[in-house]
């Protein structure tokens, strides 16, 4: 009788929990209260809430558990980690596919962003699927900047300037335009500052947010560099093992998150000039169009060689790219 009520108890219990449980670790290089961090944190939320608790997202900010974005890829693919949140800028030595979003002065606003991601989402999918792996969604940073204990107004500026870079293009076309570039993953920017290795860098208004990049620099000068992709991927077999349902809602989860970001990039580069402002930084919300035009003529072989490298598919893309316009 006591086994027959034990049993019963058990069997009632199993009633109320989840018929299945998967839980994923999420790697994200990042701050939780970057921009990324908290697509990341809404996406995790999300699933949770939509899978009733049968799938449940950890997720990892600030490097926490070792990886940098340039590791994500390998880790995923190999089952490592079931999902990391990578800047695309770093994943370049994967395929030059991922070079699209950091491509220097290709976009001028967020709806010029949303549709070169549309344009290179099809070729994305494919090297994710054809490395285990599973693009759920990407989100934009806003449009990158020069971060630096002075402003950015002329070539004379960035003469000899040892200026933190993330990928080859932006390496390349910093040492056209006489900066000294350095290539240098995001975990490591504070300590770099800290110690000289670099003076300045290239990255978003919201990025330098995160790590309260005004303890170290006064100045923020928004060229428009770039508005680069962070994606969202997730091991295939991981994903292969949600059920119909669940994938369903993960979908679901994915798209909100992106939604998230997407919908309110303009509000979000406003409110963070605001801020850095609040905290006593010196904001160039533009530069003149003759030192654009230095930095685009910089920029320029660059993208022709991206290009070149990349053949049909860049084609491809930038053809789709151009006729959404």
């Amino acid at each position: 009788m006591f086994a027959r009520a034990i049993i019963a108890a058990a069997f009632a219990a199993s009633l109320v929990l989840p018929a299945t449980a998967a839980s994923w670790d999420l790697a994200n290089e990042y701050p939780a209260n970057s921009l990324q961090g908290q697509a990341v944190d809404v996406f995790a939320k999300a699933v949770s809430d939509k899978t009733g608790g049968t799938v449940t997202i950890t997720v990892h900010h600030g490097g926490a558990l070792g990886y940098k974005s340039v590791d994500h890829f390998d880790a995923v693919g190999d089952g490592a980690l079931q999902a990391a949140s990578s800047a695309f800028s770093s994943l370049p030595g994967i395929d030059p596919i991922f070079q699209l979003s950091a491509l220097p002065f290709l976009v001028r606003n967020a709806d010029d962003a949303w549709r070169l991601y549309e344009a290179g989402r099809p070729e994305y999918d494919k090297v994710f699927a054809d490395n285990n792996q599973l693009l759920l969604f990407a989100t934009p940073w806003p449009a990158s900047g020069l971060w630096g204990n002075k402003a950015f107004n002329t070539p004379e500026d960035l003469e000899g300037v040892k200026v933190r870079t993330s990928d080859v293009a932006s390496t390349e076309t910093l040492r056209s335009a006489g900066a000294f570039p350095v290539q240098v993953s995001w975990a490591d920017v504070p300590g770099q500052l800290s110690t000289g290795g670099i003076d300045a860098v290239l990255t978003s208004a919201n990025g330098g947010i995160g790590v309260r990049m005004w303890e170290l620099q006064s100045h923020f000068t928004a060229v428009n560099y770039a508005s680069s992709l962070q994606g969202l991927h997730a091991n295939l077999d991981a994903w292969n093992a949600l059920t119909e349902e669940e994938q369903k809602a993960v979908r679901e989860a994915a798209a909100e998150a992106e939604a998230f970001v997407w919908g309110r990039l303009g509000e979000i580069s406003a409110g963070d000039f605001e801020t850095l402002r609040s905290n006593g930084m010196t904001v160039v919300e533009s530069v003149s169009p003759e030192f654009s035009d230095f930095l685009k003529t910089a920029a320029k072989p660059v993208i022709d060689d991206w290009i070149a490298k990349t053949g049909e598919r860049a084609k491809r893309v930038m053809d789709a790219y151009e006729g959404s316009k």
